[in-house]
């Protein structure tokens, strides 16, 4: 099958399709004489279960591991067990500091009940001031979790 029905059937875009390729998540297709990209049922088994590990947030390096146990079925899964551990781990800090983060944008909301002149916006001026805004850490890694997609 061509790239179109690949993208189709699995339930990404074209796009994506090249870039799983280019990192080596999907293998490389065969090529047909006129240069057109060969797409069999494999491409598509293994484009499905990327995407539905894709839909939990899970990293291409975490897909490589579940790969790599998906393509060597007789290997023992407890990596993949742990593996899952440390990502509901993982999905709960970022729970915990996406909380943190509504807190602080509720106070600031709360700073204004009614529309004022920019000039005398309180949510401007306090964003102006020194204060306790998320950690720089924390919002880098909530940029890297929207990043990673």
């Amino acid at each position: 099958m061509k790239i179109g029905d690949l993208a189709s059937k699995a339930g990404v875009d074209a796009e994506t399709i090249r870039f799983y390729e280019k990192a080596g998540i999907i293998p490389e297709p065969h090529r047909s004489s006129n240069g057109y990209r060969k797409y069999g049922p494999t491409h598509l088994d293994r484009l499905v279960f990327v995407r539905n590990c894709r839909s939990l947030d899970m990293s291409l390096d975490e897909i490589r591991i579940l790969l790599h146990f998906k393509d060597v079925p007789t290997e023992n899964c407890a990596e993949v067990n742990q593996m899952i551990d440390e990502h509901i781990l993982h999905v709960r800090e970022r729970l915990a500091q996406l909380q943190e983060l509504s807190k602080q944008l509720m106070d600031l909301r709360n700073l204004c009940h009614e529309t004022n002149e920019a000039a005398n916006c309180q949510i401007l001026q306090k964003l102006g001031e020194q204060v306790n805004l998320p950690k720089a850490s924390a919002r880098k890694h909530l940029q890297s979790v929207h990043t990673k997609r």
